[in-house]
């Protein structure tokens, strides 16, 4: 399958959270096992008037990255036992990423299952904690671009606009006004939440 082109990433984050569905994000390991999955769900995050974003208030060492060229892979550890994926957008020094939130599994399911530790398709990669433990993406992969050898982004097949649907950003606490998840509608691996207690906040694994 055709690989996309450098110029795909030069999109801002709304834009590309929505070119980004259905693309087939795949991860070569040295071993030679190869992962293929589908993204079906993605978040947006930019520095500039965006509170739940990692560089709101500035560089750090743990966001470099979002300042890179577009393209470029954020990967950072939460929660204390999770890593994240984001694809880096807008132009080098601007800080902005798509958050990866839910692939279908297409290649490597027996490796991504003993990662997971699970049997289930469905519950492999529907989530972005999920996705990076079932693709073996860790803090090593923070900072490659999306157009070397390790990791890259397939064609796929883009989804049209009818097809995709827009809501809150997951679990965050701040910025919940702003409507920028996309994800394919009726997908079985698109991310699930489970409702908090009145009141409270939806948690899951984000740029929080």
């Amino acid at each position: 399958m055709r690989r996309v082109s450098r110029d795909f990433f030069l999109q801002p984050a709304l834009d590309l959270a929505e070119a980004l569905l259905g693309r087939v994000f795949v991860h070569r390991e040295a071993s030679g096992v190869v992962y293929r999955a589908k993204i079906v769900e993605t978040e947006a995050y930019l520095a500039e008037g965006d509170e739940a974003c990692h560089a709101f208030r500035g560089m750090t060492r743990r966001n470099r990255s979002m300042y890179a060229s577009p393209g470029t892979l954020y990967v950072y550890f939460t929660y204390g036992c999770h890593n994240l994926m984001n694809i880096v957008t807008e132009p080098e020094g601007t800080a902005g990423a798509v958050l990866l939130r839910a692939m279908e599994p297409l290649e490597g399911l027996e490796k991504m299952a003993r990662n997971r530790n699970t049997d289930s398709r469905a519950n492999l990669t529907n989530g972005p904690g999920k996705l990076t433990m079932a693709m073996g993406i860790t803090l090593a992969h923070d900072g490659l671009h999306l157009s070397g050898d390790t990791v890259y982004l397939e064609e796929g097949n883009p989804v049209s606009p009818d097809q995709i649907r827009s809501s809150e950003r997951i679990g965050i606490t701040k910025g919940t006004e702003l409507r920028w998840r996309r994800y394919i509608a009726d997908c079985p691996f698109v991310s699930k939440t489970k409702p908090g207690p009145p009141g409270k906040k939806r948690r899951t694994l984000l740029q929080t």
